[in-house]
């Protein structure tokens, strides 16, 4: 009899396993081959205290810690962008994220490629983050098996049933005590067939191109720009430029590729802002951030059946928020007092989904 079966092989399952396993034997099942395949393994990978809705950074600062103490974390900065007839929004967003405004000219020094004639307001924030997600990832999944439990791939639920406990018919039948919903885009379907009331996720598809270094300059230490209105990001990475339109598009739970009309009307946003033209797309992608209705996550156990837990909600917050959710998971599950302030915990927790 397992203590906590997991379903869902990303970062919310991961972490939550990791916390879990301090508490009780751990198995966690991915569909697919690999973990993190679908929305972790197509973040950003940015930790930026001040992104989020409120609740969202209460999350972040009680994760700072977590990342810093493991080294999880290198310097990246953020440059928010925006054009000349966007003021009013501009000032809004600096003071949201926490950024200062500064001259052109010192962006330009950062970013060569901003183009004064279209450019007209600048930001900056030191406190943006790379995140080593794929370490962050397998170190979860150590914790867990140092803990005695397992992490499963290949492993496509077929049906949840629930007697005195949970029945899960994977590859194998598994016996849980407790099950975790940890499943992204596909939570509610989860839910459903364990016949948990659905929390009405919404996936929104998110697409990205990589492109090659603009005007073959070294972009190592260029900061991520971000478009004002959050209509563009571009993001340096392994010697190349990540550009995403920055799209949400709502969509259903699937193995999400990028709309190519939709990536070329983002990439025409961010050639507005900079001198280098796009020449050339190397590869494209999309991922899917889930959403309940107010924006933030979705922790804890479902007051319909405490047995039943969930880690879901995450949007594009997954990574910068994953050490402090999970510990709120568990917190919430053994009857811990979480470090979070109870309005924040009252906005996280699942009991405010059955209100």
């Amino acid at each position: 009899m397992i203590d906590f079966l997991i379903i869902g092989g990303g970062i919310a399952g991961l972490s939550t396993g990791a916390r879990l396993s301090a508490h009780g034997t751990v198995t966690v099942l991915e569909a697919e081959d690999a973990l993190g395949y679908h929305t972790s393994g197509r973040s950003a990978a940015l930790f930026e205290k001040g992104y989020g809705p409120p609740s969202v950074k209460a999350l972040n600062e009680a994760s700072a810690e977590f990342f810093a103490s493991n080294e999880y974390l290198t310097p990246r900065g953020l440059v928010l962008v925006g054009g000349k007839d966007q003021r009013e929004l501009f000032l809004k967003e600096a003071d949201e994220l926490g950024t200062q405004q500064i001259a052109l000219d010192d962006a330009i020094g950062h970013i060569p490629i901003l183009n004064p004639e279209t450019v007209g307001y600048t930001a900056i924030s030191h406190s943006a983050l790379d995140i080593d997600t794929d370490r962050m990832l397998q170190d979860f999944a150590r914790i867990i098996r140092r803990n005695g439990g397992s992490v499963l791939t290949r492993q496509q639920v077929k049906s949840i049933r629930k007697s005195d406990h949970w029945i899960i018919d994977a590859s194998e039948v598994f016996e849980a005590r407790n099950l975790v919903n940890a499943a992204g885009a596909w939570v509610d379907e989860v839910a459903q067939a364990a016949g948990i009331p659905p929390i009405r996720i919404t996936p929104y598809r998110r697409s990205m191109a990589r492109i090659p270094a603009p005007g073959g300059l070294d972009l190592r230490n260029w900061p991520m720009m971000l478009g004002v209105g959050e209509t563009w990001y571009a993001k340096p990475d392994a010697g190349k430029l990540l550009v995403s339109p920055c799209e949400a598009d709502p969509t259903t739970p699937h193995d999400a590729y990028a709309d190519d009309m939709v990536l070329a009307e983002g990439l025409a946003r961010y050639e507005a802002m900079v001198t280098e033209p796009v020449t050339r797309v190397e590869t494209n992608w999309a991922g899917l951030r889930s959403f309940v209705a107010d924006g933030t996550l979705v922790l804890g156990p479902d007051p319909s059946d405490p047995s039943f837990i969930w880690s879901a909600g995450q949007g594009g917050y997954g990574f910068q928020t994953a050490p402090a959710a999970s510990q709120l998971v568990a917190d919430l599950v053994i009857g811990a007092t979480s470090e979070l302030d109870e309005a924040s915990v009252r906005a996280l927790n699942c009991e405010r989904m059955r209100r």
